[in-house]
């Protein structure tokens, strides 16, 4: 525990931090005046763990039930740990630890066809009956858009897919590929408001299963179609390509390959839409914890490291859009839910499950809101004139896609 008490009065700088040992024993650490958290230990290799790594040491402590927190919940807690993060960056242990990280990030974003499909079923084939607990009605896994800071996920949800659709400027008729297709929800909205072809493509067999059956239940099949592939492996050309939550799962050394295909199916007069997650700050490292438990391989890039593989491939970058606290607020809404559901989870898989999703959602939360983590959707074409010199479309288009919906209601089931 003298290690691990060294570092923590380093890391308190604003607030009170109580810290009850594995033998019981009492810690206090004091910075100036703010919030107070307090947690306990009850495995005895856990101090050790935390003062060695301390982001993986906290969430295995979390998930396995040895990392208490008393007089607090997660969200006080993350609230605390953001209020003196830089103090820990800074602790020798700690910054040794992220300069020998990033000596091995392409390793840790290994994504080579084969991997790249082991990687997305850890997370994404754990069980759709699981993310119908917490998702919207849709099975929407990306970050949502809060037009209101008061509109529910199911509104905000549909609201991220018009303000998609009204970027991409869709004509009936065209071809249209959406990469990482997830539970079919947005290739069947395209289908649907914009009279399109769509072919989505993704590397989770429950995913594809499902997308496969909503797009028949819609009646869209003769329009829509999923494919179970790597997006390398296609060879047709597209009108419009829209790639929603997937980048993430690319990796810092394969930018260029993505770009590059990308480019290759794109008709020269065509425009694609990349939506990921992003960071503010310059290149780093992901969490060892949620690459370990959550998301092998992935990682989120900071622009810096994504505009020169546009630029490589010679793509227009024709709009950035930021979102900031978007996902936040998205994380938040599927936080309410699972927890809404606990016992359900717990039934599906166990205890352990539950808080390990339970500090997934919140850390990331915390990213979001306090973090250096953000939400960028990037316009790419072949030429500069692909879309319209003003923003003006945009507000055009969803209006006018708003309309199509309203008729829709009327037919035939909208995706929400």
């Amino acid at each position: 525990m003298f290690l691990l008490a060294n570092m923590m009065k380093r890391f308190v700088q604003v607030g009170t931090l109580r810290v009850i040992d594995p033998k019981g024993r009492e810690h206090l650490f004091r910075g100036q005046p703010g919030p107070e958290v307090g947690f306990r230990l009850t495995d005895p290799t856990l101090p050790r763990r935390i003062f060695f790594n301390a982001e993986l040491g906290v969430g295995e402590g979390y998930t396995n039930g040895t990392f208490i927190l008393e007089g607090c919940d997660l969200h006080d807690f993350f609230a605390f740990y953001s209020a003196n993060q830089e103090a820990l960056w800074h602790y020798p242990t700690q910054s040794a630890l992220a300069r020998v990280s990033r000596l091995f990030r392409r390793v840790q974003q290994h994504n080579p066809v084969g991997k790249a499909q082991e990687h997305v079923s850890h997370h994404y084939d754990i069980s759709n009956d699981l993310y119908r607990l917490f998702l919207d009605d849709d099975l929407q896994y990306s970050c949502a858009y809060f037009r209101r800071p008061e509109v529910g996920l199911e509104e905000a949800q549909l609201d991220k897919k018009r303000h998609l659709a009204a970027k991409l400027c869709l004509e009936p008729g065209q071809r249209v590929l959406d990469i990482g297709c997830g539970w079919g929800g947005m290739g069947v909205y395209l289908a649907q408001v914009a009279g399109v072809e769509v072919v989505g493509v993704t590397l989770s067999h429950q995913q594809h299963r499902l997308a496969c059956e909503r797009a028949e239940e819609a009646g869209v099949a003769d329009r829509v179609r999923f494919e179970l592939m790597d997006y390398r492996l296609l060879e047709e050309r597209f009108d419009r390509i829209v790639s929603v939550g997937m980048f993430e799962h690319v990796g810092t050394g394969r930018y260029r390959e993505f770009f590059c295909k990308v480019a290759n199916l794109l008709e020269r007069d065509g425009l694609a839409l990349l939506h990921s997650i992003g960071h503010m700050s310059p290149p780093s490292v992901a969490s060892p914890w949620l690459r370990r438990y959550i998301f092998p391989g992935a990682y989120s890039p900071s622009l810096s490291e994504v505009l020169p593989a546009v630029e490589e491939n010679r793509l227009w970058v024709l709009d950035v859009e930021i979102l900031r606290t978007h996902y936040a607020d998205t994380l938040r809404h599927w936080y309410e839910r699972l927890t809404a559901h606990r016992d359900e989870v717990v039934a599906m898989h166990d205890e352990r499950f539950f808080r390990m999703w339970e500090f997934y959602l919140v850390s990331c939360e915390n990213m979001f809101r306090n973090g250096a983590q953000m939400v960028f959707q990037m316009q790419l074409a072949h030429r500069r004139d692909a879309a319209p010199l003003t923003r003006d479309y945009i507000g055009e288009a969803e209006a006018r896609l708003v309309e199509r919906e309203a008729e829709l209601t009327t037919r035939e089931p909208v995706p929400r």
